[in-house]
Formats: structure tokens, C-alpha cells, sequence
């Protein structure tokens, strides 16, 4: 029998922790399907006669739906008010856009498959976070969808990605890999519709009519918001951050499989190591920006993603001395929920905060994420691998230089700084 709608403030025993479980691994083989391309690149690059361009595209076409699928249909359910409906249809469009990945015959069937699964993956976290706050205590709301994103998205999207794709790979082929990352994401809809219930609006805003949506006030919003110095340089940080990890998660297996010699499933290991550096780096960035001030806390750790293509590039190791550097300049990552949540969110208060995180991270995708890859993979076209991984650096390091032009928002800091 589905569960039934449960009312704000009335959660059931045992019913947060069923619902953490299962949007938790939804979201985790959500960013595991996404992923795939990346840890698969080498084998799917060598059976289709994929250019190094072509490749980048793949990554940029699903990076713009993202973007556009996290704005435009997560408004559409803030203005229902429904949640479960566009959560199942997700599941179900993305995993079978993972099974029709794995029958590409060509890069135009490939990359309308990651066209699709962009679009039907960019809501799936904001849905899956306004879910599993409505189910939650108040005391461990923030706690609980920092699992859901962090802990899971880490756990399966990029450590257990990478072992598991490649190993199938190896034993069969990149198509078989494709058509069983599909397999969970279907197997948790039907758990999710089994399981989880639509939450009830609160009775205020149940009873609200939608708000009037204009061209002409969006165009205001957004104008009011780039005006704010804190929000154009996020939104700077952003392009160049979100480029250089596109970058990266698309070239350096590329470069780990072919320049450097290594085989697949090594390769898969040690992309696998870093893995956790995005929760790992959040941790770290997050604890030091409450002693030390967002800004210096945001500019090192972004500059920390250097280190990963520099490694690379430079030196002369082992896989287990490579995989170590990636991991320390892999926790860059963990730089993400500053310029995209904290920071924004202080700069302009709780009232106009969700608009201008949905700003910064779109921008990122749009301008980074979208145009960073082919033009890697061009580069990489025409002078070799090194060239992409030398814009992966230098997008890193201009991300670290950006981040010095913030204004601190850490209000402790900024009442030390005027005591002293």
C-alpha cells in the first residue's frame, strides 16, 4: 500500500530514517549515472571514434539541461506544491537514459541521451531535499541533507562509480556497464512510490495562490542580485571552478588511461580515491572558514584543485603517489557549498537566499560547466591531452585569485576585525 500524505510536524516513528535511506541512494545512483561517461570515457571514446571534443560535449550537453532542468522544473513544483510526482518521474527518465546510453550507436545518440538525463537529473536534489526536510525533526534537518548530498553523493556517485563501472567494463563492456547503472535508479522508484509519501503543504500555504511570475520581474530580481559585489565574484568563482572539475572528472581518466599508460581498472582506482575528497574537503573548508572567515577559507581551497592536473602533468610517480596528490587537490571541491550556499546566502540574507544560490550555481553550469569541456577537448584535439589539463589548472588558479575580492560574511570574523 503507498504511504499516505504525512503532515508537517507529524512524522511517523522510523519514517525520517526510511526516507534518508532511500532518497539518500536515489541521489547516489542519480550522480552515479551522471558519472559514468566519466569513469566509461576511455572505452567509449575508443569504440565510437570520439574526438577529444566530442567527449567535452557529452559532458557540457548534460551540464546545460542540468542547469536549466534544476531552475525551470523545480520552480514548476514549488508552484504546485508537488513533490513525489517529479521525483519518480526523474528515476525512471534518467536510469533508462543510462540503458539507452549503452545503446549508442553514434556521438549524436550519445549525447541526446545525456541531454535527457541532464534535464531529468538537475531537480532531482532540490526535490530530494525539500522531501526529506518536510520529513525531518527540526533539530537534524540541515544534518540530514548534508547526508543526502554529501555522504551518499560522495559514497556512490564518485567512489563506488569508478570501481564498479570499470570492473564491469573489463569483464564485459562499456554498453553492459551502462545498462546495469540504469537497473537501481528503477528498482528505487518502486520503493520510493512504495514507500515515501507526498508532504502535505502547511495549511498557510496551502491555501496561497501561486505567485504571478513575469518576464519583466525575473529580469528585475536577477539585476538587483548581480548588482551585490559577493554575488558577481561567487558567481566568477563559480565558472571558474565548475570548469576546471568538468575539466577534470572528463580528462584526467582520459589522461590516466592513454598518456600515462595505465590500465582501466587501476585508472578506476584511483579516480575512485578521490571520490571522497568532496565531503572530506567540505568538512575541512567548512570548519576553517568558521575560525579563520569565509574568503581566506574559500581561496585556499579552491586554489587546491591545482594540484590535482599539476600532479599529473609534472610528476613522475606511481599510482599510489598520483592518487594522493589527486586526493589532497580533489578536496578543492569541498570549496563548492561556500561560493554557492554560504557565502550568497549570508551576502543577502534567509529572505532572497534560495534565488541567489539557484543564481550562482546556475551560471556556474551554464558558463563553466557548459563551455570549459569542448574547449578542453579541442585543445586537447590539437596539441595533446597536456593542453586540457593545463586549462583544468589555470581555471583553478583564477578561481583562487577571484575569491580574493570577496568581502568577508563570517559575521564573528568581521566583529573581530572591527574590535581590533
Amino acid at each position: 500500500m503507498v504511504s499516505a500524505p504525512v503532515q508537517p510536524g507529524k512524522v511517523p516513528a522510523g519514517y525520517e530514517l526510511r526516507v534518508l535511506v532511500l532518497l539518500g541512494l536515489a541521489f547516489g545512483f542519480a550522480y552515479f549515472d551522471r558519472m559514468s561517461i566519466t569513469f566509461l570515457g576511455p572505452q567509449v571514446q575508443a569504440d565510437l571514434a570520439l574526438t577529444n571534443e566530442q567527449l567535452g560535449w557529452l559532458g557540457s550537453g548534460l551540464s546545460l539541461t542540468w542547469a536549466l532542468g534544476a531552475y525551470f522544473i523545480g520552480r514548476w513544483s514549488d508552484r504546485i506544491g508537488r513533490r513525489k510526482p517529479f521525483l519518480l518521474a526523474a528515476l525512471v527518465v534518467f536510469s533508462l537514459c543510462s540503458v539507452f546510453s549503452g545503446l549508442a550507436w553514434s556521438f549524436g545518440s550519445l549525447l541526446v541521451s545525456r541531454i535527457v538525463m541532464g534535464a531529468a537529473e538537475g531537480p532531482f536534489l532540490p526535490i530530494c531535499l525539500a522531501i526529506m526536510v518536510a520529513a525531518s525533526a527540526e533539530s537534524r534537518k540541515g544534518l540530514n541533507a548534508g547526508i543526502v548530498q554529501n555522504v551518499f553523493g560522495s559514497l556512490i556517485g564518485t567512489a563506488l562509480a569508478p570501481i564498479v563501472l570499470t570492473r564491469i567494463a573489463e569483464a564485459y563492456d562499456w554498453r553492459t556497464a551502462f545498462y546495469l547503472a540504469g537497473v537501481p535508479g528503477l528498482i528505487l522508484a518502486v520503493l520510493i512510490w512504495r514507500y515515501i509519501a507526498e508532504p502535505e503543504r502547511p495549511a498557510g500555504e496551502a491555501s496561497a495562490a501561486p505567485e504571478a511570475l513575469t518576464l519583466a520581474g525575473e529580469v528585475s530580481v536577477l539585476r538587483d542580485l548581480l548588482t551585490s559585489r559577493n554575488i558577481q565574484v561567487c558567481a566568477l568563482v563559480s565558472i571558474f571552478a565548475v570548469g576546471s572539475a568538468v575539466v577534470g572528472s572528463i580528462f584526467m581518466p582520459i589522461y590516466l588511461a592513454g598518456p600515462l599508460g595505465f590500465d582501466l581498472v587501476t585508472t578506476g582506482n584511483m579516480m575512485a580515491v578521490t571520490g571522497l575528497c568532496p565531503a572530506v574537503g567540505a568538512v575541512a573548508a567548512g570548519l576553517m572558514s568558521e575560525k579563520i572567515g569565509r574568503k581566506p577559507a574559500l581561496a585556499l581551497f579552491v586554489s587546491l584543485m591545482m594540484i590535482a592536473p599539476a600532479a599529473l602533468l609534472w610528476v613522475d610517480g606511481t599510482a599510489t603517489m598520483l592518487a594522493g596528490l589527486m586526493f589532497v587537490g580533489w578536496m578543492g571541491l569541498g570549496s563548492f557549498p561556500l561560493f554557492m550556499g554560504v557565502i550568497p546566502a549570508e551576502t543577502l540574507g534567509r529572505l532572497r537566499a534560495a534565488t541567489a544560490m539557484g543564481l550562482v550555481v546556475a551560471i556556474g553550469e551554464l558558463v563553466g560547466g557548459v563551455f570549459a569541456a569542448p574547449i578542453a577537448g579541442r585543445l586537447g584535439d590539437a596539441y595533446g591531452l597536456e593542453a586540457a589539463l593545463y586549462l583544468q589548472l589555470g581555471l583553478a588558479a583564477f578561481a583562487g585569485l577571484t575569491a580574493l575580492f570577496l568581502a568577508e560574511t563570517n559575521a564573528r570574523v568581521t566583529g573581530r576585525a572591527a574590535i581590533a
